[in-house]
């Protein structure tokens, strides 16, 4: 795999600056909620590991917008804002989406269990009533761990597995797709 792909080509981030952006995403949901009274959508990349943005992280967050707008467009959901932003601590994304919030965290739901790279996506919805939608909310499973399939938080928490491991898994993914992909 060449430079231009792999997850170690950024810059490392701390906790304190992830803790920030954490903050700063929370503060942009909450302006859009109170600016739109409509739900939102963030999207951010799954990437473990202290590099978050990177040429692979960017191209993740690209495919999944690009599968966010064919799925508002087929829905007829419009898209009343949308804002990308990317930092040291990894590319997102911000929607204002016309449309119930239970429906749309479903379809988004969805979205993340059946494409191809859905895994290495998060996506929360947050409505302007009730906060935010989970996916125990619609009576759905937690997300599944990348390598063993057991609960993503469990094994996230218990670093049960290697961080080389789960970058390699990421990247197969990713080439992976790149090669379904016409030309």
């Amino acid at each position: 795999m060449d430079d231009e792909t792999t997850s170690g080509t950024g810059q490392p981030v701390s906790l304190t600056q992830m803790l920030a952006a954490r903050e700063q995403r929370a503060a942009r949901q909450q302006a859009a909620l109170a600016r739109h009274a409509l739900p939102v959508v963030s999207l951010s990349v799954v990437m473990p590991g202290p590099v978050k943005s990177t040429p692979l992280t960017r191209s993740i967050r690209d495919i999944a917008v690009t599968a966010l707008a064919a799925l508002f467009a087929a829905k007829q959901w419009p898209i009343r804002s949308f804002a990308p932003t990317g930092g040291s601590t990894g590319p997102e994304a911000l929607y204002v989406i016309d449309c119930d919030a239970l429906a749309l965290k479903q379809a988004l739901a969805e979205l993340e269990d059946t494409h191809p790279l859905g895994r290495l996506w998060d996506i929360d919805v947050l409505c302007p009533e009730r906060g935010q939608i989970g996916r125990r909310d619609l009576g759905r499973a937690p997300r599944r761990c990348l390598i063993c399939n057991g609960d993503a938080h469990a094994c996230a928490r218990s670093q049960r597995h290697p961080l080389a491991d789960l970058q390699a898994v990421i990247e197969e993914k990713v080439d992976a797709y790149r090669r379904q992909q016409p030309e």
